[in-house]
């Protein structure tokens, strides 16, 4: 069916980088919005970004001006890049999107199986 895969997690000291892909793959006619989610350990999963088709953009205020959101519509893949990492970035990221799997038809969520990253020295 509809597959998301994510990658770029790891492990990286305070103020380093990272960037994150999520490639989807199956039955995708278009996709909608997609976004990136974060849960750390004993905590909600909480919307870190979101892109539209359009490539409108909104970001948790935790991390403006330091993540990046954006997309590739001819490969279905959404990235987030992310600077000046803190500890409390640390969490199991997952991407979000809306998928239509052929035309005419109602959008539905997939999710990507998560991909963790640690911000620590």
């Amino acid at each position: 069916q509809v597959q998301l895969v994510e990658s770029g997690g790891g492990l990286v000291q305070p103020g380093g980088s990272l960037r994150l892909s999520c490639a989807g793959s199956g039955s995708i006619f278009s996709i909608n919005d997609m976004a990136w989610y974060r849960q750390a350990p004993g905590k909600q999963r909480e919307l870190v970004a979101s892109i539209t088709s359009g490539g409108g953009t909104h970001y948790a205020d935790s991390v403006k001006g330091r993540f990046t959101i954006s997309r590739d519509n001819s490969k279905n893949t959404v990235y987030l890049q992310m600077n000046s990492l803190k500890p409390e970035d640390t969490a199991v990221y997952y991407c979000n999107a809306e998928i239509y799997q052929y035309f005419g038809a109602n959008s539905s969520p997939a999710w990507g199986q998560g991909t963790q990253v640690t911000v620590s020295s």
